[in-house]
């Protein structure tokens, strides 16, 4: 499962990433937004699947501390990457809709370049590198068996031999905001959408909703079950079995990355297209005799 799993996720988001990227027609704002997600979500899964498939299918069990320590690191960082990203995107719908004749001007290449950027460069790797930094200083005297699909700081801190009760909370609060504050702008944003959009016409808010529907998919697929989990795991006398709690981490990490390419093609006309004639021209120099790699 682990395995179809990373497969499916190398080949949509790759191919996402691939149109975006050597098709000019779309370098455009919301398709690069859309590039960004799926090299994220491509890279989570990179970092997190091919040691899950070892485990299971070679029965490579263990991993060293700081290569444990690296992973969470990673894990983390792509992870609020998404919520970043998604910010963005809430961003961009927000200006599409509500000051469509300005957002050319607004909302440019140069602008999501930038925006991106600082997301990759500052806001993620900072926030990740303090949960790192405190999981790095947890004592540990065993048991030394990670009850999780991969390193992250709430399945190391479960190893802790003394009280950790402080640093749990400063990184519970962390993850609250790097969750809490993306999810707040995003819901602003559509709420300024709604009433935008409630004084137009019938016309107008059918356009308007399947603009908007696409990403408010990829929104619940990522928020929901992480703010349950945050919660649940951290209300007092609560607990859930290794084996659910490592069901609802693949449901929350992994199935939100094979979905959310497959939404995009469904959803949006112009990838569609692109995909499109890609595979027609490499069906009609097939028929032709000509066997040659076409990009993308």
């Amino acid at each position: 499962m682990m395995f179809v799993t990373y497969m499916i996720s190398l080949t949509t988001n790759g191919t996402v990433i691939c149109l975006v990227t050597f098709n000019e027609h779309l370098h455009q704002p919301m398709y690069l937004f859309i590039a960004n997600l799926a090299t994220s979500d491509l890279l989570f899964d990179t970092v997190t699947l091919p040691k899950l498939i070892a485990r299971y299918l070679f029965g490579a069990s263990t991993i060293p501390l700081r290569m444990c320590f690296f992973q969470m690191f990673l894990g983390h960082y792509f992870g609020s990457m998404d919520a970043f990203l998604l910010m963005l995107m809430a961003a961009d719908r927000y200006v599409a809709i509500c000051h469509p004749l300005r957002y050319t001007s607004i909302v440019t290449n140069k602008v999501v370049t930038v925006s991106c950027g600082i997301c990759w460069m500052i806001l993620s790797p900072s926030a990740i590198s303090m949960i790192t930094i405190l999981a790095s200083q947890i004592p540990l005297c065993g048991p030394n068996t990670i009850n999780s699909l991969f390193c992250s700081y709430s399945a190391h801190a479960a190893l802790a031999c003394a009280d950790i009760s402080r640093p749990r909370k400063v990184v519970f609060v962390t993850a609250l905001v790097i969750l809490l504050v993306p999810l707040g702008l995003i819901l602003a944003s559509y709420t300024k959408i709604v009433v935008a959009i409630s004084m137009t016409h019938a016309e107008n808010l059918q356009k308007a909703f399947y603009t908007c529907v696409t990403h408010l998919l990829v929104i619940a697929l990522y928020f929901t079950p992480r703010i349950f989990v945050y919660i649940v795991t951290n209300i007092p006398f609560v607990t859930i079995k290794p084996d659910a709690s490592a069901l609802l981490l693949y449901l929350y990490s992994f199935v939100p990355h094979m979905a959310n390419p497959i939404v995009y093609f469904l959803r949006t006309k112009e990838i569609k297209q692109t995909l499109r004639r890609a595979l027609q021209r490499n069906t009609f120099r097939e028929k032709n005799g000509v066997r040659t790699w076409i990009t993308c």
